[in-house]
């Protein structure tokens, strides 16, 4: 397990093996059962997750108990509801497994001081919150501009996997069509 952090960390700066012992330091390990809840809604955020297997759900419920689902993230994709985790706050989005899943968990008290002793991993958390904010800004423009039919190719293209592991609603409520619509889509 160890060797999935290290080698996604490895991927944006190298590491010896004392600093990646430092760095696994910082870290806890849990794993999830499918349908159990990282967070929930209302709760205190006390981590960001590193996803070394399963599948998860980034979901926020609207005043009318509507579901919309930010994002999936599956193996080698960082997760949290980062504006609670950042500061503080209680949650707004609640994260649910899809599947057993295994992650790392990281506290923001772990992750400053992780940065302000090794700068390195400041740089590579520093890139990760760069490609993720470039990946909301192309979903928003996509929601925006593109129709239903143009996500969908889109998802197929970015996650083919995915179709795989999530349901049609599921999948509906990401791409923000109705199941119909994504039945017809995908026939």
């Amino acid at each position: 397990m160890q060797a999935k952090l290290r080698e996604h960390i490895e991927k944006i700066i190298p590491l010896t093996d004392d600093e990646f012992a430092f760095v696994i330091s910082h870290f806890s390990f849990r794993k999830v059962k499918k349908h159990q809840f990282l967070i929930q809604e209302g709760d205190p955020v006390n981590h960001s997750y590193f996803v070394v297997s399963g599948l998860l759900k980034l979901s926020y419920t609207d005043a009318n108990d509507k579901e919309h689902i930010l994002h999936f993230a599956m193996e080698d994709w960082w997760v949290s509801d980062y504006k609670a985790w950042f500061t503080k706050a209680k949650a707004t989005i609640s994260l649910d497994c899809l599947e057993d899943t295994s992650v790392f968990c990281l506290s923001l008290e772990d992750n400053v001081k992780l940065c302000a002793s090794l700068p390195k991993m400041e740089h590579f958390f520093l890139t990760k919150s760069y490609w993720g904010y470039i990946a909301s800004q192309q979903r928003i423009i996509s929601l925006l501009t593109n129709s239903a039919q143009e996500r969908y190719e889109q998802l197929l293209m970015q996650y083919p996997s995915l179709i795989q592991r999530v349901n049609k609603t599921l999948l509906a409520s990401y791409l923000g069509v109705s199941r119909e619509t994504l039945s017809r889509l995908s026939s």
